[in-house]
């Protein structure tokens, strides 16, 4: 048996939250190790439809073990209003099935307001973000002076903890212009909030430990995609993380050898929300199309996202950098109906044709894809389970994508509902 790490493979929302939980049947631990309630995760169960943003997917199975690793930057009014929010749905969350890394940073209210403000300014780079607080927050987490969950055990330890933070933050609010922010204010968010999240606090590393040591199967559910990675992706238009599977190490606490199986998914296109290069985005009719029919809107911020054809350069790229043994490609049914479909195979930079997305901003603006051409098929592969239920053409562009990519297709699925999904490889059996 391996455990297996589950990673975006192209820019996040390619369709994790319905994969995770499908497996999550077979697994006992379900553990979120980076990123923050940014990531939007929607799982359609029969009639009933979840969206989380912060907890992991596996909280809404029963018998499960949810775990928030110290690798997430953790906003604790947001984790409140979820648990609150999925226990209305009927959802039972408690200490027995949700556990929070003691040494996991805070978001709190004046790192959402700093987001904001960078992200409105009219000066310096708009990367996108959600302005939910998550870089500021990592941003203390590397300069040593953030506050953690286990922070809010000892109340009367924090006021020098918030000075040390405010020493930080209100330099920049003069630097913008504003007032400054009160130690008061601060303490009283936290100090408010601390009976809510206290419960579920844990040394997260020793419970895992002890998890996989008892032979329990674990399930490691990324965020976003590795196309934001901090050091892989876009830079600098990316997430204040690394979101590659080697982050589901040190972002839960667990040795690099407890992580086994990576499963990479990606859409049978590609979707990007936000600023920063796409090579293959489309302006045109077939790319409103696509973004009609894959009902492309940001889970979290319900924004427009952006569509075009399949980048198998990208995606190649990114099975090298995450380590993936095999990808799980979603909607395949929304390329239904097609006459023709083109995968993006290689970039021209500068009259050079390359096989690699550059790593330079400048380089990564110019690159003009080279795009091999594919039949389309007119019957559908929505709610298909074999592969005899689809389209001949439909196999052949799942064949050809797994050639580019140089990884296999492990699991395959043509709808939102979770037992539409065609198995070729278990990654819990290695």
């Amino acid at each position: 048996m391996a455990n297996v790490v589950v990673v975006g493979a192209q820019w996040g929302d390619e369709g994790k939250g319905k994969i995770v939980d499908w497996l999550s049947e077979q697994a006992d631990v379900v553990v979120r190790f980076q990123g923050g309630h940014n990531a939007g995760h929607t799982l359609v169960i029969g009639e009933k439809v979840y969206k989380l943003s912060l907890l992991p997917s596996g909280v809404v199975r029963p018998g499960k073990l949810s775990v928030i690793g110290n690798g997430v930057v953790l906003d604790p009014h947001a984790l409140a209003g979820e648990v609150a929010r999925l226990s209305e749905q009927g959802v039972s969350i408690s200490r027995e099935n949700l556990r929070v890394a003691e040494n996991a940073t805070l978001i709190l209210s004046i790192h959402r307001e700093l987001d904001a403000l960078r992200e409105s300014g009219s000066a310096g780079t708009k990367i996108g973000t959600t302005k939910r607080g998550i870089g500021p927050a990592y941003e203390d987490k590397a300069g040593r002076r953030a506050i953690r969950l286990m922070d809010l055990a000892d109340l009367s330890a924090l006021p020098e903890k918030i000075e040390r933070l405010l020493t930080h933050h209100n330099a920049l609010r003069r630097g913008f212009g504003l007032e400054e922010f009160g130690a008061d204010a601060i303490y009283e968010e936290l100090a408010s909030v601390a009976p809510k999240v206290l419960p579920y606090m844990d040394a997260v590393w020793r419970l895992l430990d002890e998890e996989r040591r008892a032979g329990k199967r674990i399930l490691f559910e990324g965020a976003q995609g590795a196309l934001l990675d901090v050091d892989h992706g876009t830079y600098p238009f990316v997430t204040s993380s690394n979101t590659v599977a080697g982050q589901a190490a040190t972002g839960s606490g667990l040795g690099p050898g407890s992580v086994g199986y990576v499963l990479g998914i990606a859409k049978a296109y590609t979707t990007r929300v936000g600023e920063g290069p796409f090579p293959t985005e489309l302006f045109d009719e077939t790319g409103e199309l696509i973004g009609q029919k894959g009902k492309e809107f940001g889970v979290v911020t319900g924004r427009k996202r952006r569509c075009g054809w399949f980048d198998a350069t990208l995606v190649r790229q990114t099975v090298s950098t995450s380590g993936i043994d095999g990808i799980a490609l979603t909607k395949l049914d929304i390329l239904d109906g097609f006459e023709t479909i083109k995968i993006g195979v290689g970039y021209k930079l500068d009259g050079e044709i390359i096989d690699y997305f550059p790593a330079s901003q400048g380089a990564q603006a110019r690159v003009e894809p080279i795009y091999e051409e594919i039949e389309g098929w007119s019957g559908s592969t929505a709610g298909a389970r074999s592969w005899a239920d689809l389209p001949a053409q439909a196999i052949k562009y799942v064949r050809r994508v797994e050639e580019l990519i140089g990884a296999p297709v492990a699991v395959l699925s043509t709808s939102p509902e979770r037992d539409d999904t065609i198995l070729m490889k278990n990654p819990f059996e290695g």
